[in-house]
């Protein structure tokens, strides 16, 4: 199975909610999420619990924790080769239906136009 590309998803160029986030944790949590990451990248749609989840309306979680502190990333799916991260956060018992939401709806925006919604490497 070839890796599976894997991009982040800006607003605008100066709006970029995953990297803000990430950079408010801690380094060993921002470690854990980056290790994550990594593994989508090897294994695309094959990543399963306890490392990944399917939530709902095409939208699925990388999990990680740390000092019983729960932190997920929010991605979907664009094609059969890409995933987008939308955004992280920290939860509690379930991610928040608006959480899900706001990533759906990035989902829709990547769709009509991916190239403006994929941040530039620098």
């Amino acid at each position: 199975m070839p890796p599976t590309r894997v991009v982040i998803y800006c607003e605008q160029e100066d709006q970029v909610a995953l990297l803000d986030w990430m950079d408010s944790l801690p380094i060993k949590a921002q470690d854990k999420c980056r290790v994550r990451i990594e593994r989508l990248g090897e294994l695309g749609h094959e990543l399963r619990r306890p490392e990944a989840d399917y939530l709902r309306d095409g939208v699925y979680e990388l999990r990680a924790s740390l000092q019983s502190v729960n932190y997920r990333i929010l991605y979907f799916f664009h094609g059969k080769a890409t995933a987008v991260l939308s955004h992280g956060l920290m939860k509690e018992r379930t991610v928040p239906p608006k959480e899900i939401d706001r990533a759906v709806e990035r989902k829709k925006k990547f769709e009509s136009d991916p190239r403006r919604h994929t941040l530039e490497q620098r």
